[in-house]
């Protein structure tokens, strides 16, 4: 294929967002150099865009079900999002389209099947026989607005009360409404004068099917007979009615109420009720009632065979209770247990061994649904413990204020950072297994490791295993261990720039083969890492203070080592390294009384216990500048082959020789020019404004829109209110032309001029401006002269030129391939070298990881550069633009990453506009434009990231990471890599009712509630009551749980089975029942033979 030759580019292209279509590529040659070609392999037919899973609590939690059978677990949320859980790594995200808050669920037990009830009026059956579980029906009532459902079990029949008091009854299988009805006035009549308000709880009775338990708001309750239509007995409470819950026997009843009391109820007595409990209400001497307490929300009621029931209940507190968290309360026999929890409570159900209502429950865990978390009780262990829960819901223990991505990492990593972080583990949880284990997990397609690191507004970072679509949290890094805590707001340094989470990540940059990490956070502060498995006492943190100034007179660095401006090298005096046993100056004022000199966060002096993991290498912070605050860090690079780190912000850029400890490079952004800058600037004297909080970054609160250094476009102009600057740290609160913030990174090995006739170190800096400078590293020898001699640095007076704020720059070899950064594989460092050892690491060289087989003299380089604008192909050493792709006119590019894909390389952006497209290289064809989102807040445009393989992420919610791929393969993959939801399980066998009850009643009794609700009897619902919609899992459901017909007939051939398998259950129970029979039968007559002749008076 010629590279020349614009292929076809997907449908999906629209004039607004890329103006690729319009645009042909430029391709400028020198004269008589013709640019070698390179065969590219990656095509329009390679992309596609589809979300794969989402991980993580659940965004604001509303709704909560069970299935006892399947055992699988059922959340709904107040966005209509609904998350199905089953064994860990069985996951599942639906999402109503409507989006409004689903307020009750119900599984149609051991069915497959679930019904959700939505705040909008509407009730919709899923279908959970399938990988991706689809609505099948929907029913929108248009008269009365749903505030209760009861769907009992085995039964077809669902009943659905209203905020007017009415229960209607909904056929399941249908999706239609029964005519039967259960209207308000008829089920109170002349009990209550007033409106008995909406319906709160629907049951029925557990021995008898025929008799319905109904719970009105206002504190009345109904018994209503099915068959005779009305009411047998009415129970009136002065007190509003919560929740009720029966005893498994039917004969009673327990009530929970608005003033923080339960009332327990015999059936036959409606008078009054049997007994009257406030579990938190104090007692007074005189026989006073109690206190009144906050409501019951809800109360469960759960017997055991072989012990005194469990009442489990939450709210209900007394009302002087002031900051006491929300709890749970166990009360089982004489013991009452007051579980706290960490967020309110949303909602809770007891899980039973058994699905049957009129049996013995056995209850054996309680599920809690909080604000932002899951909790499980085991209530068969003392103390009730907790289990430990096995799903990735702690994304948001610590709000993420950073995100990155790594597909296709080395091999070793997962196992040594999941080795480091088992060490981690908290101890006290229950010796069981989890008890929500249903389902069944996918086929894992994908074979390559992934990570994803989540940086958090604490100051913590946390590694995740992320392969084959599960997530499962591997390691734990806090930052903040190496900073002085102040341990109230009075005591807090008055250097802070930030008025809360001052640890908070901005930055990661992680080199996974040698496992160096760098972090910057939010108060001006970098933290270079070193993975060991060994635990070390670090006697002195290793620090390092910068100054870096925005002012165009001179200035002095502390070290003294202030670069003039070109050419000259910099940093050729010796470096001068901190003096181990003290940190550098603390000096709070300059002579005019302004702070100056110092960081904005306190080092601990005190030795250091690190454990293994990731162990500090050196801090590094910038400090305050006559009176001026450190702006905060909009870029940085690591290095583990040259022993470097850089970073910049809106003042300028400082490099670091982490293994010297010395401080290389502090140049102001203009000083990078030197004489070559383009642009006219007048020198600024420094702000004296304190900044404003950097809360924003938490994103904490939805919907507001906060904007991050690294996310806004500099060089936009959209006056957007979503885009409105809060911060005075951004480069766009000054004047652009005199704050260009350093904005793109990037180490590597190629040409730095254009004279080169060979690749050398250098690092390639990118600018909000728009400008690529190039500066050159001349790096010692390796071994022991590498912490020796002086690391060289000098700028090369290299400038190129693009639109917009640069974003990612990356370099290509002759054959088209990726030419990595060079790095040092990881190696222990804690343990001591053997002689050998010493001798190979004098020998190492930086060496560059290309995977052309060399790099030889005359070979040339592509470097790819992409900014907010616009992405060039620079051909090198020439530095001659070979291809250039203007990616958006309108709006700008968030987030660029030249990713590998099918033995191949592209370039992949998401834009502001909502649009992510993929472009080839080097040539920068379009391959892939689709509408994907919309910008709607920052945190997507802080948190989204592209990694190999065609897969990327962003946070969805701040609580969920939303993961997606653009990788056709992956798509048509997807359906197998899922996990099954539902599989085929027998339903428990029923209680058996005994002989003496069968013979003399009290057993459970059965209702045809087809006969009293089907259309025969009932009659027809009024048609403009409710609206039947067909879901669209109809059909889709079809494709998605098995492809094609073959599917269809499996599953059909395995309802036959379950029916025959049914069928011979009842024959062979026919069986038992005729030999009981006729057992019992010639017991009579022997019994009738033996008494036969005595007198009864000889019994």
């Amino acid at each position: 294929m010629r590279k020349f030759n614009i292929r076809k580019v997907l449908d999906g292209l629209t004039a607004g967002s890329s103006s690729a279509s319009q645009q042909q590529q430029q391709q400028q040659h020198p004269a008589g150099n013709r640019e070698p070609e390179i065969q590219e392999t990656l095509q329009s037919e390679h992309f596609q865009l589809c979300k794969t899973v989402r991980h993580g609590f659940p965004y604001q939690p509303s709704a909560l079900a069970f299935d006892p059978v399947q055992k699988i677990l059922a959340v709904g949320t107040q966005t209509g999002a609904l998350r199905l859980f089953g064994r860990p790594g069985v996951e599942c995200y639906c999402q109503h389209d409507s989006g409004a808050a689903v307020i009750q669920l119900q599984f149609l037990i051991n069915e497959g099947a679930l019904v959700s009830a939505l705040a909008d009026d509407t009730l919709h059956l899923w279908n959970l026989r399938q990988k991706r579980p689809a609505i099948l029906h929907s029913l929108k009532f248009c008269r009365e607005r749903v505030t209760f459902c009861h769907l009992p079990f085995q039964s077809k029949w669902l009943y659905v009360g209203t905020e007017r008091g009415n229960i209607h009854i909904v056929n399941v299988e249908s999706f239609t409404l029964s005519g039967y009805v259960i209207m308000w006035n008829k089920a109170i009549e002349l009990s209550s004068k007033s409106h008995p308000g909406p319906v709160v709880h629907i049951s029925d009775n557990p021995m008898d099917e025929g008799k319905l338990l109904i719970g009105f708001e206002s504190g009345t309750v109904v018994l209503w007979d099915l068959k005779s239509k009305k009411a047998d007995y009415r129970y009136t409470y002065d007190e509003a009615i919560h929740s009720v819950a029966w005893h498994h026997e039917g004969k009673q009843f327990i009530c929970s109420h608005s003033d923080g009391t339960l009332t327990i109820w015999n059936v036959r007595s409606p008078a009054k009720p049997v007994q009257t409990i406030t579990p938190h209400g104090k007692q007074l001497k005189d026989g006073k009632k109690p206190e009144p307490c906050k409501p019951i929300l809800k109360v469960e009621f759960k017997t055991t065979r072989s012990g005194e029931p469990f009442i489990i209940l939450s709210g209900g507190l007394s009302y002087d209770t002031v900051g006491r968290r929300p709890c749970l309360t166990v009360m089982h026999g004489k013991s009452t247990a007051v579980l706290e929890m960490d967020y309110s409570i949303v909602d809770f159900l007891t899980l039973c061994e058994t699905p049957y209502p009129n049996d013995f429950q056995e209850p054996y865990a309680v599920v809690v649904l909080l604000e932002k978390d899951l909790v499980l009780i085991d209530l068969a262990q003392n103390g009730y413990p907790i289990f430990e829960n096995p799903y990735p819901l702690s994304i948001h223990e610590s709000p993420v204020t950073c995100c990155e991505y790594f597909a296709d990492c080395p091999v070793d990593l997962i196992p040594a950072l999941y080795s480091v972080g088992a060490r981690q583990k908290r101890q006290g949880y229950s010796k069981k297994e989890w008890p929500i284990n249903g389902g069944n997990w996918g086929l894992g397609v994908q074979s390559y490791p992934e990570i994803i690191i989540t940086g958090h507004a604490d100051g913590s970072v946390k590694f995740w295993d992320a392969s084959a679509i599960t997530l499962q949290v591997l390691y734990k890094l806090k930052t903040s261990k190496v900073f002085e805590k102040s341990r109230n707001k009075d005591d807090r340094p008055n250097t802070d720039i930030v008025d809360e989470d001052p640890y908070a990540i901005q930055i990661i940059s992680w080199c996974p083969e040698s496992r160096m990490l760098c972090i910057a956070g939010v108060s001006a502060h970098v933290i270079i890492y070193r993975f060991s498995k060994q635990e070390v006492i670090t006697e002195v943190i290793p620090m390092l203070e910068v100054r870096l100034l925005y002012e165009i007179s001179d200035v002095e660095s502390p070290e003294g080592e202030q670069a003039p401006p070109l050419p000259t090298p910099v940093g050729g005096a010796t470096p001068q390294p901190i003096p181990p046993q003290s940190h550098p100056s603390t000096s709070s004022s300059s002579s005019d009384g302004l702070r100056d000199n110092v960081p904005c966060l306190k080092v601990k002096n005190s030795p250091l216990k690190q454990s293994p993991g990731y162990q500090t290498e050196l801090v590094i912070q910038l400090v305050w500048v006559s009176g001026e605050p450190p702006q905060q860090i909009t870029s940085l690079a690591v290095n583990s082959s040259y022993g470097l780190v850089v970073f910049g912000n809106c003042n300028g850029i400082a490099m670091v020789d982490y293994l010297q400890k010395a401080v290389l490079l502090n140049l102001g952004t203009i000083e990078l020019y030197g004489s070559n800058d383009p642009y006219r600037r007048e020198p600024r004297s420094p702000r004296k404004s304190r900044q404003p909080s950097g809360a924003g970054l938490c994103d904490i609160s939805e919907g507001t829109a906060v904007p991050e250094d690294r996310c806004k476009s500099p060089t936009s102009d959209i006056k957007d209110n979503s885009f409105s600057r809060s911060r005075s740290s951004s480069v766009t609160s000054i004047d652009k032309e005199s704050r260009e913030a350093i904005s793109a990174l990037h180490f590597c090995e190629t040409f730095t001029r254009k004279a080169d006739s060979s690749p050398s170190p250098c690092l390639w800096v990118g600018t909000t401006l728009g400008t690529v400078l190039v500066i050159a590293l001349n790096l010692p020898p390796g071994g022991e002269q590498r912490l020796l001699q002086p690391v060289i640095v000098s700028p090369s007076g290299t400038i190129l030129r693009l639109k917009g704020a640069i974003l990612r720059m990356a370099f290509l070899d002759t054959t088209g391939c990726l030419v990595p950064p060079a790095y040092e594989a990881w190696r222990e460092h804690n343990v001591p070298e053997e002689k050998d050892e010493k001798e190979k690491s004098k020998k190492r060289r930086p060496v560059s990881v290309s995977p052309s087989s060399s790099q030889e003299i005359c070979e040339n380089q592509y470097a790819v550069i992409c900014s907010e604008k616009q992405a060039k192909v620079i051909s090198l050493p020439s530095q001659n633009c070979a291809y250039k792709q203007n990616i958006t006119e309108t709006s700008f590019v968030l987030r660029g990453d030249i990713v590998a894909l099918n033995n191949s390389i592209c370039l992949a952006c998401f834009c502001a506009n909502g649009h992510i497209m993929t472009f080839s290289l080097p040539s920068l064809r379009p391959l892939l434009d689709v509408y994907y989102l919309p910008l709607t807040n920052m945190r997507i445009a802080r948190t989204f990231c592209f990694t190999n393989n065609g897969q990327a992420l962003y946070l969805v919610s701040p609580t969920e990471i939303q993961r997606l791929t653009y990788s056709q393969e992956t798509c048509e993959n997807l359906q197998e890599m899922l996990g099954e939801l539902f599989t085929p399980v027998e339903t428990p066998e029923a209680p058996n009712r005994g002989f003496f009850k069968g013979l003399f009643g009290g057993g459970a009794q059965s209702l045809d509630r087809e006969e009293l609700f089907g259309e025969s009897s009932s009659g027809k619902a009024s048609r403009s009551l409710a609206q039947h919609i067909p879901g669209p899992g109809g059909i889709e459901g079809v494709k998605g749980a098995a492809s094609g017909v073959v599917g269809e007939l499996a599953r059909a051939r395995l309802a036959l089975d379950e029916r025959g398998q049914k069928l011979g259950d009842l024959e062979e129970r026919t069986a038992a029942m005729l030999s009981s029979a006729d057992s019992f039968s010639k017991h009579a007559h022997e019994m009738m033979l033996k008494y036969k002749d005595k007198k009864w008076y000889q019994f």
